[in-house]
């Protein structure tokens, strides 16, 4: 049996008045790729963010590597079991750092961060400018720069929040190669994806949200008799 690395119970989450998770039920086994599809608005970044303990008022149960979490600040949640990792939607790229004072930038919260010869083995982009500001890195840049950053943390359980938006296909599709790759490596990771095509080669298992609660689930074997329900859900 796969192990359970993260397990989310009846999950409620609010922004100051604004009740936006309605009772979340979802598990991410070790080595999988999970995805959680939806229309904007539907509380995927917000179900990222109550993980992380990045919402206001959270209630239910959000179990990471077999130890409750839910009550927990952020900076500790991050060290639970294998280490959780967190690339939100905007990146976080300190622009006055150099791409390679932002890889050397963020604390070890679990053992075996990845090295960087090993991470610019997988990102020659970043190798070749190491020495650029953050600004001057192009979108898809900043991009691996941000997931690049959480793998030197050491963190196993990586979430991604919509890695591919707004870039090129010849860089979405490196980033689905990274993503293959990290898996054949062990990683657990969640996405957030608004874009299927990247997310449906890649996925295990999908979620699909709407109104702040979990509509379906299905395995990748699954897919095609699915297609009818996303196109209603998700208009793919």
């Amino acid at each position: 049996m796969a192990q359970e690395l993260l397990k989310i119970e009846n999950l409620h989450a609010w922004y100051g008045e604004s009740h936006i998770l309605h009772g979340v039920n979802l598990t991410v086994n070790e080595g999988e790729v999970v995805t959680l599809l939806g229309r904007n608005g539907a509380g995927r970044t917000t179900t990222m963010r109550a993980i992380m303990g990045l919402t206001g008022t959270r209630k239910g149960s959000i179990n990471i590597s077999g130890q409750e979490s839910i009550k927990l600040a952020p900076h500790k949640i991050a060290r639970l079991g294998v280490g959780v990792g967190y690339c939100p939607e905007e990146r976080g790229i300190f622009a006055s750092l150099s791409a390679e004072e932002n890889l050397m930038l963020p604390p070890t919260i679990a053992p075996g961060g990845m090295p960087m010869d090993e991470i610019y083995g997988m990102f020659p982009n970043l190798k070749e400018r190491a020495s650029s500001p953050g600004t001057r890195l192009s979108g898809g840049e900043q991009q691996m720069l941000a997931v690049a950053r959480i793998l030197r943390t050491g963190a196993r359980l990586l979430l991604l929040d919509e890695i591919s938006e707004g870039l090129a296909p010849v860089i979405v599709q490196k980033l689905a190669e990274m993503i293959l790759t990290l898996k054949a490596k062990g990683y657990t990771i969640v996405l957030v994806e608004q874009n299927f095509r990247f997310a449906a080669p890649l996925a295990d298992r999908f979620y699909v949200m709407e109104h702040g609660t979990i509509v379906k689930q299905f395995a990748k074997g699954e897919l095609t008799q699915n297609m009818g329900m996303l196109q209603e859900y998700l208009g793919v």
